[in-house]
């Protein structure tokens, strides 16, 4: 893999339900957060920290009307965006319910602060996704479209890649534990993939308070050996297990 390859982050963040501010002056926003240690991070399929334990955290404030905005970091391997050690995601988005349909989107920014100065990391990316409530279970659907960037290019000029992807969820009745399963498309050839490919997981996780504890079978048919950690020789798009520990706030 080349030391400019950029990595992208997760679209969905780890959060569940936290109190409303208790000033009554900003009783329409609601802050939520949490924070994660997990044991590699995996961005649709692919290692962003070398197959090594990441720490993770971010915040979401939002409005009664529907409009959010959050920020999301991970610590992430030197070699996935020029040298940097972090990666930090801004959004901007709206959320509404019709139904028992929920409607998403926004922008979302991919930041870099510590890699190499000038060097072409930094992009956006436009997402959308439809979820539904049926019984127990929520199915989604969505994309993710990052416009033509210099930090996506992979030596012919400009690129830009789109994403597609479904994901289905199923809490068990009366109890802490859930299970969840995810297919996603890398459509463009870009230094966020190397190739076109397909990626998948299944994950069961158990909720205690505010803590979520999770392990998921992640794995691409990407092709292998492509995507080699040159410090360690791994191939960051084979399959692995990956545990986690997530602390709402």
């Amino acid at each position: 893999m080349r030391a400019s390859m950029i990595g992208l982050s997760a679209l969905a963040l780890v959060a569940s339900a936290a109190p409303a501010f208790a000033q009554e002056d900003t009783s329409e926003f609601t802050l939520t957060g949490n924070a994660a240690l997990v044991s590699d991070y995996r961005f649709r399929g692919i290692s962003q920290s070398g197959k090594h334990i990441a720490i993770q955290g971010g915040a979401t404030l939002a409005h009664s009307s529907g409009f959010y905005v959050s920020f999301w970091g991970s610590s992430i391997d030197d070699d996935i965006a020029a040298n940097a050690d972090a990666e930090l995601d801004l959004i901007a988005g709206y959320s509404t319910t019709i139904g028992a349909v929920t409607l998403d989107g926004g922008v979302l920014y991919y930041a870099y602060p510590s890699a190499i100065k000038n060097a072409p990391t930094d992009f956006f990316e436009i997402y959308g996704s439809v979820k539904a409530a049926v019984g127990p279970a929520t199915l989604k659907g969505g994309f993710a479209y990052a416009p033509k960037s210099n930090a996506l290019s992979v030596g012919f000029g400009k690129e830009d890649n789109l994403y597609l992807y479904t994901d289905a969820s199923f809490t068990v009745p009366e109890t802490p534990f859930g299970i969840s399963a995810h297919l996603g498309y890398s459509k463009d050839t870009t230094f966020i993939t190397g190739d076109k490919y397909l990626d998948w997981s299944l994950g069961a996780t158990y909720t205690w308070k505010a803590a979520t504890f999770g392990v998921a079978y992640v794995d691409t048919d990407h092709a292998k050996g492509f995507l080699t950690n040159p410090d360690s020789g791994r191939d960051i798009a084979k399959a692995g297990v990956v545990i986690s520990a997530t602390y709402a706030f």
